[in-house]
């Protein structure tokens, strides 16, 4: 379709965006979307930015530049214990968008929707010299003084990660333009379930109610599993001893670990996990693993908390070890 063929934003808004709202978004025929929490809940917010060529490369899928954004903060609204309830968009396209590309956005974006239970309420389509620009604010409930924050891990709690870490910057090194030698040496099925872990991420709202009933502090896994805890550490004021060997490994990361053993620190370090990091007490850990059980999920044990505040021991096979750098970082 040529530039002066594209739809106008309100005809694009009625053709890709109105299917994936929910009733509080109008028919998104309004200015803004309405949420009606039930007496007795709080709502939860979170916001997520996405620009091609710094969180996804320009030419992944549409589909899964849509999954993606919507379940960073699918992820987000998890970790705090709370039910997603539905979110806005803010879309900037560049020059030379086509209206495949629209679709298939639209596409993953509905599958994520719908998977979640949170549908479109609202939001803006605009144009931009720039990348490829998207953000996302999720809205979600929980029960009044439930929310399951960063701050309120406590000496002596367990600590413990949901699914599998790694993966996510795996997946990135081997979906990439510009990828390593170990990731040749995987098998096919291998490469293409870390490339997937990397492009459609499975946020946990399984686990919401589960945290809620049972976590002391919970926040998902984005940045990398040691940057990510030692920030769940300050804000909580404690500190953590944590065995690296229990971290939780897919069958892919492994066999990349065995090609190379010193991709281990990119599998603890790395982001794009959108797994739950958590801690609960000694009393409360046994159910809250039982929970996770009975939504398929894994939570694995993976170190305790400690009171020097701000302290992390990590050990391998025994032995005290570092790392050069603790996370992902934008800046």
């Amino acid at each position: 379709m040529a530039d002066n063929q594209r739809p106008g934003e309100f005809e694009l808004i009625a053709r890709y965006f109105a299917p994936i709202a929910g009733p509080g978004g109008l028919g998104l025929l309004d200015d803004a979307g309405l949420l009606r929490p039930g007496r007795g809940y709080e709502v939860v917010v979170t916001a997520d930015a996405l620009v091609a060529g710094v969180h996804f490369f320009p030419d992944d899928p549409p589909d899964a530049i849509g999954w993606k954004a919507l379940a960073v903060n699918i992820s987000d609204l998890a970790a705090k214990g709370a039910k997603p309830e539905g979110f806005v968009l803010t879309l900037a396209l560049p020059r030379g968008w086509t209206e495949g590309w629209l679709a298939g956005f639209a596409a993953g974006l509905a599958r994520m929707a719908e998977a979640a239970g949170c549908p479109l309420i609202g939001g803006d389509t605009v144009s931009t010299a720039g990348p490829l620009t998207l953000s996302i604010t999720a809205f979600g409930t929980v029960p009044a003084g439930r929310m399951v924050k960063r701050s309120g891990a406590k000496p002596g709690d367990v600590v413990l990660v949901s699914g599998s870490i790694g993966d996510g910057a795996l997946g990135l090194k081997a979906h990439g333009p510009d990828k390593p030698d170990w990731v040749a040496a995987l098998g096919t099925e291998d490469r293409a379930f870390l490339a997937d872990r990397y492009l459609h991420p499975q946020p946990r709202h399984a686990l919401a109610d589960a945290l809620q009933r049972h976590a002391s502090a919970a926040m998902d896994i984005s940045d990398g599993l040691v940057g990510d805890l030692a920030k769940l550490l300050k804000a909580s004021g404690v500190g953590a001893e944590i065995d690296l060997d229990a971290i939780p490994l897919s069958g892919a990361a492994r066999a990349a670990l065995m090609a190379v053993p010193a991709l281990a620190e990119l599998a603890w370090t790395g982001g794009d996990d959108y797994e739950i990091l958590c801690t609960a007490s000694e009393i409360e850990c046994p159910a809250l693993i039982a929970a996770a059980e009975g939504k398929m999920l894994l939570l694995t044990p993976i170190g305790r908390i400690s009171d020097e505040a701000g302290a992390v021991t990590y050990r391998e096979k025994g032995e005290a070890r570092g790392f050069a750098q603790g996370s992902f970082s934008h800046f």
